[in-house]
């Protein structure tokens, strides 16, 4: 049968219980009068998709809670000790793997370095399954009850074709020498949980816009500044894709014409002046040990007044500042937020010349209805963002549980 719109009645059905739950995810705990005022649903639909998503366990009763004169009101909320999520960040010197629940409460996670292999995508496809047997182990989870495993990546992702069960993704990740790696067919290898993949800084936008500091916006770009330096435009509350999925390689903007050579083989890249890698090869006075060392060094010597360390994230704020301004004047985002692990340990330092930089850069009526804040989600926030890819096919197919009979469920 046919609804209105060319929609069939299980497609207007779906469209209701995604509606009730993503409420409910967001909003709850609520009652169903609440829901029939935040959705617009009439009291039976209200009545009858609840009705549906308690005898399929999605959601659960929670208490009441008195009203006007009449009987107390049952209030519902999602059932989120039931299933679970996988979170990866394939970073550039360790993969994360973190198991949640659906309150994004953290179960189990790893830390697994890269080896002597380096960024070689055979070895990180092996870390993550690796990663992954390890926490659904320790946590003596079924892989019945995980949604799916999201993977966040330096690069730019084709998702392939639908119904292929991830085997179509491929992975563009030119500073990492990563040319059309097929990383989904090499995950499927080893297990048969269904895969989400997308940008790292784009799994970070989705988390503080769902939970952080961009919570509320309708535009706005997220950035995340770690060893490279990415972004995850928000367009009246959609994430902004563009023509093949690479929309917010913002760190491949250009700052300065012929200046540093960046990691993805062109000039004066903003990378090239505020990534992490980067600003560390240029104070040249690291201690030995990885990038987060090297950074940390860095900012405690400018703390202490080495003239070299101040001027060079003196000159980062800067750069930085006018790498937003351009946001502001491309996009005219009301809140830009400042994330990943470089941009959260030097964002207090570096705010106040960001501001002031990006208030010199930007024209001014867009700046002034612009706010410039650092992300409230931590250094981890790619790895639960990573978790919201499969979060957030679960909540729009009104809870639809993934089909993995035809699947191999040799590894999970």
């Amino acid at each position: 049968m046919t609804g209105r719109g060319g929609n069939t009645v299980r497609d207007l059905r779906r469209g209701s219980r995604a509606t009730v739950l993503r409420r409910l995810y967001f909003d709850g705990p609520l009652s169903r009068q609440e829901l029939g005022a935040l959705t617009g649903l009439s009291a039976g639909s209200v009545s009858n998709v609840t009705g549906e998503l308690l005898a399929d366990g999605l959601i659960e009763e929670c208490g009441s809670v008195g009203s006007d004169g009449g009987r107390p009101r049952t209030m519902l909320r999602v059932a989120a000790g039931r299933f679970r999520l996988v979170g990866v960040d394939v970073g550039e010197t360790q993969v994360r793997v973190a198991l949640f629940d659906l309150t994004r409460t953290e179960l189990a996670a790893g830390d697994l370095p890269l080896s002597d292999r380096g960024r070689d995508a055979g070895h990180v496809a092996e870390l993550i399954l690796a990663g992954l047997a390890d926490v659904l182990d320790r946590t003596g989870t079924a892989p019945e009850a995980v949604l799916g495993v999201g993977v966040g990546v330096p690069g730019i992702v084709e998702q392939g074709a639908p119904g292929t069960d991830g085997l179509g993704i491929v992975v563009h990740g030119q500073t990492v020498g990563w040319d059309a790696v097929p990383l989904g067919r090499l995950l499927r290898t080893g297990t048969g949980l269904p895969l989400f993949v997308d940008n790292g800084a784009k799994t970070l936008g989705q988390a503080e816009m769902w939970f952080g500091a961009g919570r509320g916006a309708r535009h706005a770009v997220v950035a995340l500044v770690g060893s490279g330096v990415g972004a995850c435009v928000i367009a009246d509350g959609a994430r902004y894709r563009g023509a093949t999925s690479s929309a917010g390689e913002w760190g491949h903007t250009k700052v300065h014409v012929g200046g540093r050579r960046c990691r993805c083989g062109a000039r004066g890249c903003l990378e090239a002046y505020v990534g992490a890698e980067a600003l560390v090869e240029r104070w040249g006075a690291a201690p030995p040990g990885d990038e987060k060392a090297g950074l940390a060094a860095l900012l405690a010597a400018a703390e202490a007044g080495e003239p070299a360390a101040v001027g060079l994230l003196d000159e980062a704020a800067e750069y930085l500042g006018a790498g937003i301004a351009d946001l502001v004047n491309l996009f005219n985002p009301e809140r830009i937020v400042i994330g990943g692990w470089a941009g959260l340990l030097l964002g207090p330092r570096l705010l106040p010349g960001i501001r002031a930089a990006a208030t010199g850069y930007a024209l001014r009526f867009p700046y002034e209805h612009a706010l410039i804040v650092l992300g409230t989600l931590g250094p981890e926030a790619v790895t639960t963002g990573a978790a919201t890819l499969p979060l957030s096919d679960f909540l729009d197919s009104g809870g639809q549980l993934p089909d993995r009979s035809h699947l191999s469920d040799a590894s999970a």
